[in-house]
């Protein structure tokens, strides 16, 4: 049995420098996994490790978090358009033609528009876990709370009790998945006191283009296999914005997750073996 340790990689993408994890065999399909607003793509960690025996798995940190640059022009930069043309730069630079797409969130958003804009005729599939193509305010005012002014730690214990707290609608994680998130979540300020990862400009997104999530119209122009995820207690994804997906556009095939909220981790067999399924079954 072939074991597929996963590489860090760079990629120059449209003037900027991205981080991504890159697993697998390089002459298998390809398979893109994009994080949330806040996250990175270390979070695709256990849903990566189930599937590399058949993918080409890409995790990128979207500009802005993880080990990937900062933006220099952060208004102009961080929206939903520049993350699909980075994502198309980055399937350039690595002369991928065609892609499988898993997209958490934001990373769902990401997938859905660039299906229907710039990466029209590049993705095969799609499994988008917890996003529809519009949010309810309260959900965003919530995310907003946690996530516009991150907080300072003396220690990485005292960060991984927040991300317990602020995450725990993700649902069931191994306390060495919980390690693992906190110890992939931190930066080091100047004063010694360790923060959140990502730039706290990232959220200017929502002032500054306060309808860039909302593209029923791209979703209804759809028409790739799509598998929509969605935790059962969420508030991002509503049920009735999720219903109304299955009945419009590419019809997605719905699939939802007792125990959760928003948004599933992809990490227990539970949930992960329905992804497996569905991007075998309509595999190139």
């Amino acid at each position: 049995m072939t074991a597929f340790l996963p590489a860090s990689r760079y990629a120059r993408v449209l003037g900027r420098e991205l981080h991504y994890m890159e697993w697998g065999p390089a002459d298998a399909p390809t398979l893109v996994m994009w994080h949330g607003l806040a996250r990175t793509g270390r979070d695709f960690d256990d849903l990566a490790q189930a599937l590399c025996r058949d993918w080409r798995i890409l995790c990128p940190d979207t500009l802005g978090r993880g080990l990937s640059q900062w933006s220099p022009a952060p208004r102009e930069e961080y929206r939903l358009d520049f993350y699909i043309g980075l994502a198309a730069g980055l399937l350039d630079a690595l002369h991928i033609e065609r892609a499988a797409w898993v997209g958490t969130s934001m990373g769902g958003a990401i997938g859905m528009l660039g299906a229907a804009t710039q990466l029209r005729g590049r993705l095969s599939h799609l499994v988008i876990n917890d996003i529809g193509p519009t949010l309810p305010r309260p959900a965003i005012r919530r995310i907003l709370d946690y996530a516009s002014q991150p907080p300072a730690f003396d220690t990485v214990t005292e960060l991984e009790t927040w991300l317990r707290g602020a995450y725990q609608p993700y649902g069931w994680q191994s306390d060495a998945q919980w390690r693992r998130m906190a110890e992939t979540s931190l930066r080091r300020l100047p004063d010694g006191r360790l923060t959140l990862h990502y730039d706290p400009a990232i959220v200017g997104q929502f002032e500054h283009y306060p309808d860039d999530y909302e593209r029923w119209m791209e979703y209804d122009s759809l028409r790739q296999p799509l598998l929509l995820l969605r935790g059962e207690e969420s508030d991002l994804l509503l049920p009735e914005v999720a219903q109304a997906m299955t009945e419009r556009g590419p019809r997605a095939q719905l699939l939802t997750f007792p125990g959760c909220g928003h948004a599933p981790s992809l990490n227990v067999a539970a949930q992960i073996e329905p992804v497996r399924q569905f991007l075998a079954h309509h595999r190139a």
